[in-house]
């Protein structure tokens, strides 16, 4: 029987849609907005036009997006992207490695409870957080029984910070879980029997082994956290406004697209550059790679 890897027919019956699914949907519209990113609204008899634009003008939108303002607001989202993406790491390493260790058949159940909350919409989820953390809330029914509060706990960076621990939890445990998974465990065991604390241990044996599954949970959290805008505008408001929602108004409310773009190709170029990063550390480790 003739290798199917070597008919072309076979290879372009299975290749062609799923090409022509991502030159349509994804490749064609990027570039639209990547040309976008460097172009202007049009001025039709000394008007701006809403619809039209004038196209490959320069790079004002890039130049523009280097303001105080908007510096300001990258800055902060930055920040709470990489506080929210440490406590993660901190909740799920932990979590990661008790299932490791948890007795085979309760490994699937854990991880079932791990990826739950992918089976249900995020707005319910979001709205779930605000009735869990609003003034009249559960979390200050109970502290308000212990005489404690209310407190403010909505509409402000902690509340954002949580949303996006809650969020994006899964992203942290799955890559550490497959790492952990793999790692030998009688490298443990050997640093443990030359009088190495559990500690050292964890520091100087666990950790290194297990770091290309804390990068990739990294990369997998900080980039989605930085993007995010539906997360801060229902649990931030106005008090807690991040780059993403920066973005989504410049599509929307504001109508300027081409700013939009070029505030989306900042990220995505930071993307590009934590991938590489990635690849870097993964080309120079020796751990276990994912």
């Amino acid at each position: 029987m003739e290798n199917w890897k070597e008919n072309r027919r076979v290879f372009w019956t299975l290749g062609a849609p799923p090409t022509i699914w991502l030159l349509a949907f994804f490749i064609i519209p990027l570039g639209f907005l990547f040309i976008m990113s460097f172009s202007d609204k049009a001025v039709i008899d000394g008007q701006v036009s809403i619809t039209e634009y004038d196209y490959l003008t320069g790079i004002a939108n890039y130049i523009r997006a280097f303001e105080s303002l908007y510096l300001t607001i990258i800055w902060k989202s930055i920040w709470i992207s990489a506080l929210a993406t440490a406590l993660c790491l901190l909740t799920a390493y932990p979590i990661a490695f008790g299932i490791c260790f948890a007795p085979e058949r309760w490994k699937p159940l854990l991880l079932l409870l791990v990826i739950l909350p992918f089976w249900i919409n995020l707005l319910i989820r979001t709205y779930a957080l605000i009735a869990v953390f609003r003034t009249q809330g559960y979390v200050n029914k109970v502290l308000g029984v212990v005489g404690v509060g209310p407190f403010e706990m909505l509409y402000n960076n902690f509340a954002v910070i949580f949303g996006l621990v809650y969020v994006f939890m899964p992203f942290m445990v799955l890559p550490l879980y497959a790492t952990i998974e793999r790692l030998d465990k009688s490298y443990l065991e050997a640093s443990l029997d030359l009088g190495a604390s559990q500690f050292t241990t964890f520091m100087k044996v666990t950790v290194p082994l297990t770091m290309p599954g804390i990068i990739s949970g990294v990369i997998l959290v900080f980039i989605p956290c930085l993007g995010s805008f539906l997360t801060p505008d229902l649990l931030g408001g106005a008090n807690a406004i991040m780059i993403g929602n920066v973005i989504e108004r410049q599509f929307k409310a504001a109508n300027d697209w081409p700013f939009g773009a070029a505030l989306s190709f900042l990220l995505m170029y930071a993307t590009f550059g934590a991938l590489a990063l990635r690849w870097l550390i993964a080309s120079r480790s020796k751990g276990v790679d994912v």
